[in-house]
């Protein structure tokens, strides 16, 4: 859903290198390079980047708000 902002495994915060790693990599940027640019060299900091997926995008649009809930138990 959202990316972590800490490391499962290490524990080392990564949270806040996300959106320039995204954004490089859109910008056509190799990952591994991005990476190391940023500092992250552990291989289980580096696999939190390469394995998230985004699916809040997908999940939201079934979401409920509250508002909605009311009205449809009045």
């Amino acid at each position: 859903m959202l990316f972590p902002v800490r490391c499962f495994t290490c524990g080392k915060v990564i949270g806040e290198k996300w959106q320039t790693y995204t954004d490089r990599v859109a910008a056509g940027e190799n990952p591994s390079k991005v990476l190391d640019s940023l500092g992250v060299t552990r291989y289980c900091c580096r696999r939190m980047f390469i394995s998230h997926v985004e699916i809040v995008d997908d999940v939201i649009q079934f979401s409920v708000s509250k508002q909605e809930q009311k009205g449809a138990q009045a």
